[in-house]
């Protein structure tokens, strides 16, 4: 592989877009490749990456590229997951790793088959807030693990910034406990180890559309509790929060890396959090896929954990 590695990257909507500019100022990667059904998103991706070349294919752009990043809906991503596989390319997916358990446990398989690095792009896997609380955790400064609990709520979804991706609104691969609690399960697994999910009651408008209500109890081998509230709905502010509860110290993060602390008294911002644009997030992950590809040990979310965290997730929205 070159000094600078090429990227193809599948799936040209706000998520592939963000990668494209993290990637145009990143040192080890560049993006060669880009591909979307969409013209309009293809257009866009071209004003952030003048240079990469738009093959007729997704499948042309995989074969021609050293690695493949895939940030198209779940569906398709599996297809082309599995492609990449074939083809010997590292792979860095989107979250969630699918919305077909039968499906993504096939996939998982065969990614392993093929012994290519792959993780998945849980972007608070090499963030400082976690990392923090780790560390707190490890050294006794939380005192022990009480429990975790999960609060999402939004006035709309999809989100006024999510609006073109319209499979987003609908039942079969989109909604808010696939894309925004998915990321705070794996959080919480991170932490409390591998949970099971005991009951849930996700609340639908109808057969089609994704679901505006979910409440959910899940625990660890230990009966440590993490508890899920989620509900859209209402004139309010995005409120996305995870709550680490120690009998000495509690943590609380906020809109993904804004990390505050009590030890009784109201939250107050960390001390020794440093401050992180999004940018800086996306340029973390891309260092630690970095070492994936290089085998060396890494923060990113293996497959292994991906799928555990669908396996929570599509069961809640069952209504187990």
């Amino acid at each position: 592989m070159s000094e600078q590695s090429s990227i193809a990257v599948i799936g040209l909507g706000i998520m592939g877009r963000r990668m494209l500019t993290a990637l145009a100022t990143h040192e080890h990667f560049t993006a060669t490749h880009i591909w979307d059904p969409n013209a309009e998103a293809v257009a866009e991706a071209k004003a952030i990456a003048p240079h990469a070349i738009v093959p007729p294919t997704a499948e042309a752009a995989i074969e021609a590229a050293d690695i493949v990043y895939l940030a198209c809906p779940p569906v398709p991503r599996r297809m082309y997951a599995m492609m990449a596989a074939d083809c010997g390319k590292p792979l860095f997916l989107e979250k969630p790793l699918g919305v077909d358990l039968p499906a993504s446990r096939s996939l998982v398989h065969h990614i392993e088959q093929a012994q290519v690095p792959a993780a998945v792009n849980f972007v608070q896997a090499t963030g400082s807030a976690l990392t923090l609380i780790e560390a707190a955790l490890a050294k006794g400064d939380m005192g022990a693990l009480v429990g975790i609990d999960i609060h999402v709520t939004y006035p709309q979804w999809p989100r006024a910034w999510q609006m073109d991706a319209d499979w987003l609104r609908l039942r079969a691969e989109g909604g808010m406990t696939r894309e925004v609690i998915s990321h705070f399960v794996f959080f919480a697994e991170r932490l409390m180890g591998t949970t099971h999910l005991n009951w849930s009651h996700p609340s639908y408008p109808d057969e089609v559309h994704c679901e505006t209500q979910l409440q959910a109890s899940l625990s660890n081998h230990d009966g440590l509790p993490l508890n899920v509230f989620a509900a859209v709905g209402g004139m309010q502010p995005n409120r996305q929060e995870i709550f680490v509860k120690g009998e000495q110290k509690s943590f609380v993060v906020r809109e993904f890396s804004e990390l505050w602390e009590s030890t009784g008294e109201a939250f107050a911002k960390s001390e020794g959090q440093d401050a992180e644009g999004r940018i800086d997030g996306l340029h973390a992950q891309l260092d630690a896929f970095l070492k994936c590809i290089k085998g060396e040990p890494h923060k990113l979310a293996t497959v292994q954990e991906a799928l555990s965290v669908q396996e929570k997730i599509e069961g809640m929205l069952a209504g187990k």
